[in-house]
């Protein structure tokens, strides 16, 4: 992570290049201040590689999901900010965008404020690297509580999302094994056709059953004896959302714990004093599982710890080789959910997990994310740490799974993804999405227990509580049974365990993690990755 300092008349601006397979921020400077109505303009470029828009098909686009933070230079806490609403109406909303481009937002606080934009083409065109200049977003500052007066630093962040579009999908693929879904008792696949409310269980036509919760431990409250509700503000997948392109990347979980206070630091990572590295306990004084995430200095009282990447253990922080862009493993469910809810997000549910992964497309049994039978494992690493790691094997492998010891943690994020490979070849989802069957869990929101069945899908507020919780009522909660599965298998997962890389794998449909003395557990092969629902 670059940063550059400019000062401007009244205020300060903080820029950050973000590379999460290569998305960059760059030239952020302030213009167009309005005291009368209390608004700023953020100027920028964002650019990235592996850009898309297509009318046929899966009928989608991938998109930078763009937000500021800000400090008020009188105190420490960096907050998010505001950006004034795209209201879709052609209304003027003090937004602009290049040529070729376009931009969408939700009305996040109900009266017309977005905790940020979705920047896009507006038009189809074939995959490519995309260089969108002198982008101006209006940050509304009356709105946070701040002054006209007021002193600030700017932080412009980006992360790559891909658009999921509206549409009834399938869930479960025809196996009975392990609590997979059914359509009630049938042993065929259950079709999500609304974001109505789902009897669950019960053995009735027009149920979601689960195979009558066969298999595995910390089984669902329903079978086919049991019924139970899923309310229709649950998230179906039937409706449009966004899901990021990639895992959270070990540079972008460290922007996040620069952006805390000392305290909230405390509680998102073990790295808690200088030397020591991101792990599933405190006093880790070298990199494990490929994680190069390392507190770099300590300022002590109030002050806030800085982290930087360190793959190579030299202490030379944020080089070329140092793991920016690797998937960030050993995250807690809480810590998960702090960066989602910091950065405006949401968890997504399980029935989400199956639609992002193959679309409307008919389920094939035993299917992996990329929609077939076929399977390579990645044999080794080569450009170690860098953004163009890519497995030894590039031509046999698409995923990151059965790797003892040939990896031993996960690898850059889209890495199986080379320049002309087809959908199988790069592992890549229907919509595609990367890296989600293998390499780390994903972790959606289950309709297994009642602690899941809550979640009404609101979106982070970018503001976490002092303890750097995330403040979602709705988001299950570690404290109170969690309410999350794991799915997808991970590095780490071999052929004997073959079920856990399948798109329809329910066998920790209502995972409990571990504690490390009062907190959840960090575990080497936990990372994740958000969504948002679409406008």
């Amino acid at each position: 992570m670059k940063k550059v300092t400019t000062l401007l008349i009244l205020f300060a601006l903080l820029t950050s290049a973000v590379m999460a397979n290569n998305i960059q921020i760059s030239n952020v400077s302030l213009s167009g201040k309005n005291t009368t109505n209390h608004f700023q303009l953020v100027n920028f470029d964002v650019s990235w590689d592996n850009s898309w828009r297509t009318g046929v098909g899966p009928s989608n686009w991938d998109a930078a999901w763009i937000f500021v933070k800000f400090r008020n230079k009188t105190g420490i806490i960096w907050n998010h900010a505001t950006l004034h609403w795209v209201d879709g109406t052609g209304a003027a909303d003090g937004h602009t965008v290049p040529a070729g481009a376009t931009i969408s937002s939700l009305n996040d606080n109900g009266v017309g404020g977005a905790m940020g934009v979705f920047l896009y083409a507006s038009a189809n065109f074939a995959q490519a690297s995309v260089n969108y200049t002198s982008v101006q977003l209006r940050w509304d500052y009356g709105v946070d509580g701040q002054l006209d007066a007021d002193v600030f630093e700017i932080s412009v962040q980006a992360i790559e999302m891909v658009y999921v579009p509206q549409g009834a999908f399938q869930v479960g693929d025809g196996l009975s094994t392990y609590r997979q879904f059914e359509a009630g008792t049938s042993g065929t696949p259950y079709t999500v056709s609304s974001e109505a409310a789902i009897t669950l269980g019960g053995g009735a036509a027009g149920s979601l059953g689960n195979n009558n919760n066969s298999g595995g431990s910390n089984p669902d409250d329903f079978n086919d004896g049991i019924s139970k509700a899923l309310p229709a503000a649950f998230p179906k997948g039937f409706a449009a959302f966004y899901c990021m392109k990639y895992s959270i990347s070990q540079e972008q979980y460290v922007i996040f714990l620069n952006s805390l206070t000392r305290n909230q630091q405390y509680y998102r990572t073990f790295a808690r004093t200088i030397g020591t590295y991101q792990y599933e306990s405190t006093g880790r004084t070298t990199p494990s599982n490929r994680n190069g995430i390392k507190c770099q200095s300590d300022p002590g009282a109030l002050g806030v710890r800085v982290y930087g990447n360190n793959l190579d253990d030299d202490d030379v922080f944020n080089e070329v080789n140092d793991g920016q862009t690797i998937e960030c493993n050993y995250l807690s469910i809480s810590d998960l959910l702090a960066y989602l809810d910091w950065s405006g997000l949401r968890p997504f549910s399980e029935l989400e997990y199956e639609k992002l992964c193959r679309g409307p497309l008919a389920p094939v049994a035993g299917e992996y994310a990329w929609g077939s039978l076929v399977i390579g494992y990645a044999a080794g690493t080569v450009n170690d740490g860098s953004t163009t790691e890519v497995a030894s094997n590039p031509a046999g492998s698409n995923c990151i799974a059965n790797s003892v010891p040939a990896v031993a943690g996960p690898m850059r994020c889209g890495a199986m993804a080379l320049a002309a490979s087809t959908r199988v070849e790069a592992g890549a989802t229907y919509y595609g999405i990367m890296d989600i069957t293998g390499g780390l869990w994903e972790i959606p929101i289950s309709v297994g227990q009642p602690t899941g069945r809550v979640f009404t899908g609101t979106h982070g507020d970018g503001v976490l509580d002092v303890n750097g919780q995330r403040t979602n009522a709705d988001w299950p909660s570690y404290t109170s049974g969690f309410g999350g599965s794991i799915r997808g298998g991970t590095l780490f997962t071999t052929a004997a365990y073959i079920q856990h890389l399948q798109v329809s794998g329910r066998q920790y449909s209502n995972f409990q993690p571990q504690k490390v003395g009062s907190y959840p557990k960090p575990y080497n092969t936990t990372g994740g990755r958000g969504v948002k629902t679409a406008q």
